[in-house]
């Protein structure tokens, strides 16, 4: 309870301050606002920390109103800076008593389970994390309290009494409880799997030990417990994931800022959706441009080509150009796009200066899949034998010359003005060799024309039939026709009209785009890092500087705590392979229960760090010394156990109790050199000043810290 309320005061002590925005809080803040305001937001992380944010942001008051614009902004009296920054203080705070129940649970003494709460609490890393809106304290929280729960399961299946404590309320309790808790901590952010995962293997091993190799149990009662454990930890988490999504995707319905990481249909489904589909796209049309030509008028269709000719002779027996078909399909479809070029140019790509296409000009319109030529001929056109055939130009070495120059015509351009505008302009394509337009009929083509609308060159000009728009509209980037056809095929179309998305289908959706989008690498970042950086703290991060002062917030572990924590970890790892050499040529140096002990700690600390460090060598987004926190967690329980380990061996070597006191000094005189770094640096974790550039390059003990000095 002392080490609880020390954590509170510490945790909470000048929470609001400073009142401005401070690292991450630039998302998380805005975030929150975002749900305040039911708008939605991607992000590349679960929404459960977010969502606990906004509850906060919500009970004290948060509209959503401000505008989390930059690092270092002053926050005004809208937001609830207090309320809001308690989520992580109180997760933090709460981290003291959970990692002092886990060394209880893994039979160490009280003292050690202080010791271990006594890290946790002094480590000026945690404490600056779980002063401010930031994540990790939330994910250690649902991290650690998992793992507590997974222990005591493991601790009813390994009691006297195993069979009588199955599918008690208590055993179902800390089961499902712990697959929960370390759901939630998946929840929060991704890297929580890997809390998950030491969970199940704990789970799976005593399965494999205590149930799969008790032959007391029949097969029926085997497969129960394998049943339970599936439900428990694949089907509840499966439950919970989906409901926080559920929740999320329930709350969001207005389209906002981030809608374009999503498909047109998704942002389509949101309110005022379909007007920030368009939002993104270029508004001018130039030499290069990629478009869809939407008839103005009627039912919607689209100006449309496909690798099929018009037949030698119709049904009357009229003979065609046997042409490429162009027709109007009322779908959304790939054939649909066409592209914009000069007819004096062969290049497509657009390039700056911007090459506008204005009323007057005459321009060749390409099939964007097929790459033939828009195209018109003095034939009679297929459905309507007054009017002219519209085709995509193809060469059959016959004499009838291309007739592909079309000239644009903008219909408003008093109100536009003379570019060409997508979805604003009018347009009216003239063709250059006929005089004819291009023009609807209305008239569905038979079977060989796939009963689509017919397209023709009308020499009645002035009619609606005429006029088509620009609807979905970019700029092409690649010169190479495959490389173009391919980004054609996997554009999204603007909907029609606002779509009903079911929750499955954007869950579906967002899961996908969360997989492949990352928001995560910020190439060139000073303040990265590297996982072998992490073991020595080569490098913090600046968090916030004040603009009067040196004052700081600057992300820095206490070094004594980091030390020495990697200092145990290379000492375990060698008394563990010692033991286990020595007890392979039969030698037994330690007592069964202190081996039981130490081989447990190794199961759950030193696997835990494994799983929550060794994946950073592997990644491929920006890392930063806060992706550590998870594994350092684990780091400063096994530095904590092996303290009581190495004193039971003092006490297994030397009979005299001088050394047993001296002992007990060394770790007293560590603990007091904690104590001095971590006040050393507080003003480093709460931001306090003002300090002068001395004071800051006092706290720099290593060259490699880059802390922010801009005033004398």
């Amino acid at each position: 309870m002392l080490l609880f309320g020390v954590a509170l005061a510490t945790r909470f002590y000048a929470l609001d301050q400073p009142n401005s925005i401070v690292f991450d809080e630039l998302h998380y803040g805005r975030y929150a606002g975002l749900y305040q305001k039911q708008t939605f937001f991607f992000d590349s992380h679960p929404p459960l920390g977010k969502q606990l944010l906004a509850l906060a942001g919500y009970l004290g008051g948060f509209q959503g109103d401000f505008k989390f614009d930059k690092i270092g902004s002053s926050y005004n009296a809208s937001v609830p800076v207090f309320a809001m920054r308690s989520v992580p203080a109180l997760t933090g705070s709460l981290l003291i008593p959970l990692v002092y129940m886990i060394m209880l649970q893994l039979n160490y003494s009280q003292w050690t389970a202080a010791l271990a709460g006594f890290l946790f609490l002094f480590d000026n890393a945690l404490l600056t994390q779980s002063h401010y809106m930031l994540m990790e304290p939330i994910l250690l929280f649902f991290a650690m309290s998992g793992v507590l729960c997974v222990l005591k399961f493991r601790a009813l299946e390994r009691s006297g009494n195993a069979q009588a404590h199955s599918y008690s309320l208590r055993w179902w309790g800390w089961l499902l409880s712990g697959a929960i808790f370390l759901t939630c901590a998946l929840c929060v952010k991704y890297v929580g799997v890997y809390s998950y995962l030491l969970g199940l293997a704990l789970v799976g091993h005593d399965f494999w030990e205590k149930v799969l190799g008790n032959l007391s149990l029949s097969k029926k009662q085997v497969f129960g417990h394998a049943c339970a454990r599936f439900f428990a930890f694949f089907m509840v988490p499966l439950m919970v994931y989906v409901g926080v999504f559920y929740i999320h995707l329930s709350t969001l319905v207005n389209a906002g800022p981030h809608d374009s990481a999503m498909s047109s249909a998704f942002q389509a489904s949101l309110e005022g959706g379909l007007s920030s589909i368009v939002r993104g796209q270029p508004l001018e049309v130039v030499h290069g441009s990629q478009v869809t030509l939407r008839h103005a008028h009627g039912s919607p269709c689209w100006l449309h080509s496909h690798a099929a000719n018009y037949p030698v002779k119709y049904a009357d027996k009229r003979g065609s150009s046997h042409q490429q078909q162009v027709t109007c399909y009322v779908a959304k479809d790939i054939n649909n796009w066409w592209i914009i070029k000069r007819p004096n140019r062969t290049d497509l790509a657009v390039a700056a200066p911007l090459d506008r296409i204005s009323h007057g000009e005459e321009v060749q319109l390409v099939h964007g899949i097929t790459g033939r030529n828009l195209n018109s001929h003095n034939v009679a056109a297929p459905a309507s034998p007054t009017k002219q055939e519209v085709s995509c130009y193809v060469d059959h070495n016959v004499s009838m010359p291309a007739q592909d120059v079309w000239r644009v015509e903008i219909t408003n351009r008093e109100e536009i003005g003379d570019v060409w505008h997508a979805l604003e302009s009018m347009v009216r394509l003239i063709h250059v060799n006929t005089s004819v337009a291009l023009a609807f009929s209305g008239r569905l083509l038979p079977e060989w024309g796939h009963n689509q609308h017919e397209i023709v060159g009308d020499v009645m000009v002035n009619q609606p039939n005429t006029i088509f728009n620009v609807e979905e509209h970019r700029y092409t980037r690649n010169e190479d026709e495959k490389d173009r056809q391919l980004e054609l095929m996997t554009t999204d179309f603007i909907p029609l009209e606002p779509v009903v998305m079911g929750f499955w289908e954007k869950f579906f959706e967002l899961q996908i785009r969360m997989l492949f989008i990352s928001n995560e690498n910020v190439q060139n970042h000073m303040y990265t890092s590297s996982p072998w950086e992490w073991l020595v703290l080569t490098r913090g991060i600046a968090y916030w500087v004040s603009p009067e002062s040196n004052a700081q917030i600057h992300l820095l572990g206490n070094i004594f705590v980091w030390y020495s924590a990697t200092v145990a970890l290379g000492v375990y790892c060698s008394l563990l392979i010692f033991y286990l050499l020595r007890q392979r040529r039969q030698c037994y140096d330690i007592h069964e229960e202190a081996w039981n002990q130490f081989r447990t700690t190794g199961e759950v600390l030193l696997v835990g760090y494994v799983f929550h460090f060794l994946p950073y060598f592997f990644v491929d987004h920006t890392l930063f010394l806060h992706h550590y926190l998870p594994a350092l967690a684990f780091k400063l329980l096994l530095n904590a156990a092996l303290v009581e380990h190495l004193y039971y061996l003092t006490r297994l070597v030397f009979a005299k109790q001088f050394f047993n006191w001296m002992c007990i000094l060394i770790v007293l005189t560590w603990m007091s050199g904690i104590l001095m770094v971590f006040n050393k640096f507080l003003p480093l974790s709460y931001g306090l000043g003002p300090m002068n550039a001395s004071q800051i390059l006092d706290l720099k003990l290593r060259e490699t810290w880059d802390f922010i000095v801009h005033k004398p």
